[in-house]
């Protein structure tokens, strides 16, 4: 495995239960956190006070979580908030369960949308990404996946979960092989052994079942820009995050 180590970001959503946010900041630059990923509502208040919040700490935005139907109906909006924030990336995350049609047809219409959106972002400079969770693996009645019609689409390129891949039963080195050149960010969330309730069932990078050496060297044949560490529910959020990034940072990434 060769190249100069991966920035790393923080997903902010991770020490939401932890407030003050904005205190977090300092402290995640201290660990060597290069950059923060945020989630609505962090930055929606006021965005130009959470960049000033940012520059202050040091701290980069490469891109942020935003609704979808954000991009579908406000794209000059949050357009103007990546160009506020300073960030590169546009990053949907979910599709609400009560939402979900178990058709080829309505998961390609997920793609179609994120095209649109990206198509409106491109002469800014911006790129849509989509971010998993498990549901985008679970087969179809057709036997296809909504991960597969939703990247079919064009121009819409990929932060991939691998820690909710492998919860939603594939194989993260699979998909990193599969679209590695659409996936511009990895986040490098990962599972406590199976059956445990605590934290929700997942855990610090490299604290966790998913073999991160094996899946390393295959980072570098994706065109990803950074890494982001994430934890939905992490019960001591200084902790996940200082071995998140110790972790692959020991793993020379």
């Amino acid at each position: 495995m060769t190249g100069a180590p991966y920035p790393i970001a923080y997903q902010l959503y991770s020490s939401r239960n932890f407030p003050p946010l904005e205190a977090q900041l300092p402290e995640l630059k201290a660990m060597g956190y290069d950059a923060i990923e945020p989630w609505l509502p962090a930055y929606e208040a006021d965005p130009a006070a959470f960049r000033r919040a940012l520059d202050d700490a040091g701290l980069a935005c490469f891109g942020f979580h935003m609704p979808l139907t954000g991009l579908m109906h406000e794209p000059n909006r949050y357009i103007e908030i990546a160009q506020t924030l300073g960030a590169r990336y546009m990053i949907p995350p979910f599709v609400h369960e009560e939402e979900r049609r178990p058709t080829a047809d309505f998961w390609k219409g997920i793609g179609e949308a994120l095209a649109k959106g990206a198509e409106a972002a491109a002469p800014h400079g911006l790129k849509v990404l989509w971010h998993n969770h498990a549901f985008e693996y679970a087969p179809l009645p057709d036997g296809t996946r909504p991960i597969d019609h939703i990247l079919a689409a064009p121009d819409v390129y990929f932060e991939i979960d691998c820690g909710w891949i492998t919860r939603g039963g594939a194989d993260p080195a699979a998909e990193l092989a599969r679209y590695a050149d659409r996936i511009l960010v990895i986040q490098t969330k990962d599972l406590a052994p199976e059956g445990t309730t605590a934290e929700d069932g997942w855990a610090a990078t490299g604290d966790g079942v998913i073999d991160w050496p094996a899946l390393a060297p295959l980072f570098r044949q994706t065109a990803a820009h950074h890494l982001c560490t994430e934890h939905d529910n992490p019960s001591d959020w200084r902790r996940f995050a200082k071995r998140s990034f110790d972790y692959l940072r020991s793993a020379g990434l």
